[in-house]
């Protein structure tokens, strides 16, 4: 029986190829957009996909704002005609200079950065008050993932004041993301979510007590979406629910969402008994997790051997009914480093290849 990542002309796509099943990614989006109640407070993240296809249909469904982590990523929106591009990575150095020519070249496009720093905060007004450019600023805080931001506190209050003050800067709010919320509990991730999210509470309340205004709060990636939406005032980032991958349908058994990514690997190899080798190298699917780093469907993999550069060696008991050349189907563990490792994606509709779709910010450069 015929299962939903089959497809008719698979022999003729040279593996290892990524695929993309059209109409799982518009149930996907459909579905991300019924969670949040409607396409406003949603400001989707792109990186996990980086494919300015997806950035129309999201765009079709009424999105108008996008976060990205690249300034390609942010041209690639900007070329697709987004209205509203949050670059989520505080620029520094050479990059300043980059984000100021987005703003230059695409002028119909509101962009905004995120920072924590007050040198970084005034090297990016210095340049605003050259250029007479207003540009907005979303002061990132640290809520507990220990990745970047400032911590909630005096120190931020004081940060964000100075966002307020400063000519030609533009205070578009907090960023919040919370990543490090990764339990498989829906009431147990709900419960540190929004004990977590006191602290902001309590930031903004410092905050409007000094007499200034916090627009918007951009809170939570996929995980902690759904319980941000009912917050007042707050939009979300969700990203890696539109392709969905193995790893996080494992971890987050209660988002309903729908896999609509996947890997094509050929048996290249049966080097000894039980074992069957696969094109899909380190340079074919995320290798930065420990196995399972793929899913393998219809194939039981009772052991990951080896995990190189071109190849994947996988014991399996079934080995016995595969030859070199016999194709195989999985899903990325981690689908959003595993997109970028190709040029594009055949584009998959009722077991069919359609087109492809490129991935336009595989790269760290577009035009500027």
């Amino acid at each position: 029986m015929q299962k939903w990542f089959h497809i008719e002309q698979a022999t003729d796509i040279p593996t290892p190829a990524l695929l993309i099943y059209s109409d799982r990614v518009e149930e996907n989006l459909k579905r991300m957009v019924n969670i949040a109640g409607g396409p406003d407070m949603l400001r989707p993240h792109v990186k996990t996909h980086k494919m300015s296809a997806v950035v129309k249909l999201n765009m079709n469904l009424g999105i108008t704002k996008f976060k990205c982590a690249t300034i390609a990523e942010a041209e690639m929106v900007a070329q697709c005609g987004g209205k509203d591009i949050l670059l989520a990575m505080q620029p520094v150095g050479i990059q300043i200079n980059r984000f100021f020519n987005l703003q230059d070249r695409y002028k119909n496009t509101v962009f905004s950065t995120i920072t924590d720093s007050e040198s970084v905060v005034r090297q990016i007004a210095t340049l605003a008050n050259h250029n007479k450019q207003e540009t907005g600023i979303w002061l990132d805080i640290n809520n507990g993932m220990n990745r970047s931001g400032i911590a909630p506190g005096s120190e931020a209050a004081d940060l964000y004041n100075l966002i307020c003050n400063l000519p030609y800067i533009v205070p578009r709010g907090l960023h919040v993301y919370d990543g490090h919320i990764h339990s498989g509990d829906h009431n147990d991730r709900k419960k540190i979510c929004d004990h977590d999210f006191e602290r902001i509470i309590s930031l903004i309340a410092k905050i409007t007590n000094s007499g200034l205004k916090v627009p918007v709060i951009d809170a939570g990636g996929t995980p902690t979406f759904p319980f941000h939406v009912v917050r007042k005032n707050v939009e979300t980032s969700p990203g890696t629910c539109v392709l969905w991958d193995s790893g996080y349908a494992e971890h987050f058994p209660d988002l309903d969402f729908l896999p609509a990514a996947a890997v094509l690997t050929s048996v290249v190899s049966k080097p000894a008994k039980n074992l069957l080798c696969l094109d899909l190298g380190h340079k074919a699917i995320a290798a930065e997790m420990p196995h399972p780093r793929v899913q393998l469907l219809d194939l039981p993999v009772n052991r990951f051997v080896n995990h190189s550069e071109e190849h994947l060696v996988i014991e399996t008991m079934d080995a016995d009914g595969y030859q070199p050349g016999d194709l195989v189907y999985g899903i990325p563990w981690h689908i959003c480093p595993t997109v970028p490792r190709y040029r594009s994606a055949y584009v998959i509709q009722n077991r069919k290849i359609t087109g492809e779709w490129m991935v336009d910010a595989r790269d760290r450069m577009i035009t500027i």
